[in-house]
């Protein structure tokens, strides 16, 4: 079973970043793909961006492409998710994510294994 830890989250005034973890549990020689979803209030879930654990491509969602960026280390069984130039629209619950599958998709259903959630929240 494969455990998922998020940290990082807090409030930040727009404009400004934060920075995710996600620490993940030593049996994850199953996971191949990585990834962070969010979810705020009164909205579904949607999905962030994904990382492939061993050769490091990665896919965005159009609204935080050029602006996030998702990365990972492999010695510790971390992924990171820097966020810059926050908006008020990024606000919600940031969850981590891991799947044995290989695609970087980006529907949750087809993740395996969630963290608890660290919340974001980014002041106008």
């Amino acid at each position: 079973q494969v455990q998922l830890v998020e940290s990082g989250g807090g409030l930040v005034q727009a404009g400004g970043s934060l920075r995710l973890s996600c620490a993940a549990s030593e049996s994850i020689f199953s996971i191949n793909v990585m990834g962070w979803f969010r979810q705020a209030p009164g909205k579904e879930r949607e999905f962030v961006a994904a990382i492939r654990w061993s050769a490091g491509s990665t896919r965005y969602a159009d609204s935080v492409k050029d602006r996030f960026i998702i990365s990972r280390d492999n010695a510790k069984n971390t992924v990171f998710l820097q966020m810059n130039s926050l908006k008020p629209e990024d606000t919600a619950v940031y969850f981590c994510a891991a799947k044995r599958g290989m695609n970087l998709v980006g529907l949750g259903s087809l993740y395996d294994y969630w963290g608890q959630g660290t919340q974001v929240t980014v002041s106008s």
